[in-house]
């Protein structure tokens, strides 16, 4: 019994293979990370740091090392693609859920339903055998025009840092690794792959990094991809003060740098600049479609080359192979890494969930001239006919978008939704009462990446007043728009040609809202958008992208099955001239000569706006209920290096719902650089208020949120002196002011 207990006690530290002793795989990863590292041979370490298709990276086949599968996120795991071309693989069972967007996640601001988000969606990728999941991105909505503005988390870089840590580390604890993106500046899509960001050393900090440093430092996120645009002239993925200095010297992080696919440039700059693993979309696998081949990368032959010459040591080498290393036994060898499961019906639950929290009423009265309540939430037994207009009520927009297109098991259009609602409306009549009717009322086109789709306007014409036609008949009006993931419209590789809405559609709200005033505004996308017809409509709902569960969600939130409680993650104007940037003109978007210039600095988003007093359409963290709530009872105390926030909250109002309680801080008014009016600092989100039932939270503004960037000693430095703490509902609607002195 001896001789077996110790026998088996080696077998739990040692494994065998083809003659070679290697580390138990429960071992610690950085013990794996130098045993697997000391037996790489040269051009083994070089194999493992460039692609060797479309969507892995090589392992070391020698040593049992295995390779690394990415995909596509952030809003599901993208269907399997050939080796090296972008054509689809054609399997049938690469079906996911599509969840809701990013921005839609945001607007939630819920951290509870972020790691639900990150749960969810790891399952689905590990099942389908992925490592890395490359998303989710943090990237500022600077310019409500930028096409990718959806994939990401809105304007204010500590909501957007806050919401992403829950998901990653959800994710991460699956064994599924994120890769944040995109680092950084990647704020328009509009000559993406060569402007060069010009932007201050304090808004570079305290804003466009800020939400990656939060990252880093609360979710330890294993890997990060670059951004195809330059700063300081050099592409970001090969961007030695970015990537090594601040990155990971100054921020200690110790992941992989993933290139942005065909992010590279140059050999030197991408071997010295801190990339760590260089993807690409143009070369030659099992396939002969170009004779530059994957070992052809400039981190694959080149870059052999100059180790081999000694003219870069062999400890950058292996910088780089340890971290992909320890990404490959942190995922792809992971022995705790989980199964996972694929279109189950929890992920579905957890799709619905996350969009109907996400949902943002923004305008709810009773319509003009007709004594009564506010028209929504809808009781659709009131309405004989109801006509529902829009290409959104029934067109998929889980396609289209760019890389983060998915392939789905199901969709619910809204149009599908409401037709149930209706049918089961009218089961607990005795006699038939409401009937629904469509009209597509306009045409977008197909969902093309990198092309317009040109429509005939005699077809957009005729679909026009077809809807005008009916809805001279209808009882209520359901308008089912907004934005689409068109090339120039909500896509990745191309911004919006303007700030209106497209296809006519200003034209057609406001036609159908003259002739019935009954009539409900509902809005797809990721971005704000111009509402010359606001004052004609009664009801307004903004949905971002809702994933496979769109229909269900919108149909809970309108018909009151669910209160809701999204809030806005970004800035709504009334005129696009509104936003801070516009002012400075094209230098400042979309550039001029391939250089663009963050001239307005730090005052992005809600910050220019009361900056330069111009009041909003709708301000930043803005969205109704069908409830009220009162904030009370707050208090405030300074302990250590963080003060505290305790506020009361009590639905007051006579259904159930949820409330955001969020929390801005103004600074002393002796601070020596010109700072915002006020920075939103932390926020939080009740759990489901029952009509008078009351919540306390409690939130904490840690004195380092507190600094700002001291351009010339470089470094954060915080003032002393009083600052002013701000709770509100929203940017504009603040309820309790308290000065704390630190």
């Amino acid at each position: 019994m001896r001789t077996f207990i110790i026998f088996a006690s080696l077998m739990m530290t040692t494994m065998t293979m083809m003659g070679q002793v290697y580390l138990d795989p429960q071992a610690p990863v950085e013990e794996r990370v130098k045993d697997a590292l000391a037996r790489m041979t040269t051009h083994e370490k070089i194999k493992v740091l460039h692609a060797q298709s479309k969507f892995t990276s090589a392992g070391v086949p020698r040593l049992g090392i295995r390779q690394l599968n990415m995909d596509d996120g952030p809003h599901g795991v993208r269907e399997e693609l050939l080796w090296n071309s972008w054509s689809p693989a054609g399997w049938t069972n690469d079906y996911c859920v599509a969840f809701p967007s990013l921005t839609c996640l945001a607007a939630t601001w819920n951290r509870d339903l972020s790691r639900l988000y990150g749960q969810s969606i790891s399952e689905e990728f590990a099942f389908r055998g992925k490592d890395i999941m490359l998303g989710p991105g943090v990237n500022i909505a600077r310019t409500p025009l930028n096409g990718r503005a959806f994939e990401y988390m809105g304007e204010d870089p500590m909501l957007a840092g806050e919401m992403v840590v829950p998901y990653i580390k959800a994710v991460q604890a699956n064994g599924v690794a994120c890769c944040l993106k995109h680092f950084v500046l990647n704020d328009q899509e509009k000559n993406r792959f060569s402007v060069n960001v010009n932007v201050s050393e304090r808004a570079m900090r305290e804003i466009y990094l800020a939400p990656f440093k939060r990252a880093v430092d609360k979710a330890h996120v294993y890997t990060i991809m670059g951004s195809y645009n330059l700063w300081k002239n050099i592409h970001c993925c090969q961007h030695d003060e970015l990537l090594n200095n601040i990155l990971k010297k100054e921020w200690n992080w110790d992941g992989a740098l993933v290139s942005d696919w065909g992010g590279v440039t140059d050999t030197w700059q991408a071997a010295t600049g801190g990339l760590d693993i260089e993807m690409g979309t143009y070369t030659d696998g099992k396939l002969k479609e170009s004779e530059f081949t994957f070992d052809d990368y400039y981190l694959g032959n080149p870059f052999e080359k100059l180790i081999e010459e000694g003219k870069i040591p062999m400890s950058v080498l292996d910088d780089k192979v340890s971290r992909v290393l320890r990404t490959i036994f942190r995922t792809a060898m992971n022995p705790n890494k989980i199964v996972g499961s694929l279109c189950s019906e929890a992920h579905y639950e957890a799709c619905r969930q996350i969009g109907e929290e996400g949902i943002v009423l923004l305008r709810n009265e009773g319509v003009k001239n007709k004594k009564g309540t506010q028209l929504l939430p809808l009781d659709l037994k009131k309405y004989k006919k109801i006509l529902v207009v829009g290409e959104n009520a029934t067109r998929s927009l889980t396609q289209g978008g760019g890389s983060s297109e998915l392939k789905t098991l199901k969709d619910i259009s809204p149009l599908e939704a409401l037709q149930a609602a209706v049918a089961e409306a009218n089961s607990s009549l005795l006699t038939l009462h409401s009937s629904l009717f469509f009209a597509q009322g306009y045409a977008s086109g197909r969902a093309i990446y990198d092309k317009v789709d040109k429509v005939d306007p005699a077809l957009n014409t005729q679909l026009k007043a077809e809807a005008l036609e009916k809805a001279r008949e209808a009882d209520l009006i359901i308008y089912v728009g907004g934005m689409n993931k068109n090339h120039r419209q909500d896509c990745e590789n191309g911004d919006r040609e303007g700030y209106d809405l497209s296809f006519g559609q200003n034209e057609l709200i406001s036609e159908l809202a003259a002739i019935n005033p009954n009539i409900i505004v509902v809005t797809f996308g990721g971005n704000p958008y111009a509402t010359p017809w606001l004052q004609q409509v009664p009801a307004l709902v903004h949905c971002w992208y809702l994933g496979s569960e769109a229909g269900s969600a919108l149909v809970n939130v309108l018909t009151g099955a669910v209160c809701p409680s999204g809030k806005l993650p970004v800035t709504f104007a009334k005129h696009y001239e509104d936003y801070p940037y516009v002012k400075y003109g094209a230098e400042a978007y979309p550039g001029v000569n391939r250089q663009v210039y963050y001239k307005e600095d730090v005052f992005v988003g809600y910050r220019g706006f009361e900056k330069d007093k111009t009041p909003a359409l709708f301000p930043f963290g803005f969205g109704l209920s069908y409830t009220t709530f009162s904030i009370q009872d707050s208090r405030f105390k300074v302990q250590g290096d963080s003060i505290f926030v305790t506020v009361t909250v009590t639905n007051t109002g006579s259904v159930a719902g949820k409330e955001v309680v969020q929390v801005y801080v103004s600074a002393p008014k002796n601070a020596q650089i010109e700072k915002p009016v006020k920075e939103l600092k932390t926020f939080a989100k009740t759990k489901l208020l029952q009509p008078g039932e009351k919540q306390t939270l409690t939130m904490t503004i840690a004195k380092a949120d507190l600094a700002s960037w001291n351009e010339a000693l470089h470094q954060w430095q915080t003032d002393n002196g009083d600052y002013t703490i701000q709770v509100g509902r929203n940017s504009r609607d603040i309820v309790k002011k308290e000065k704390v002195t630190l």
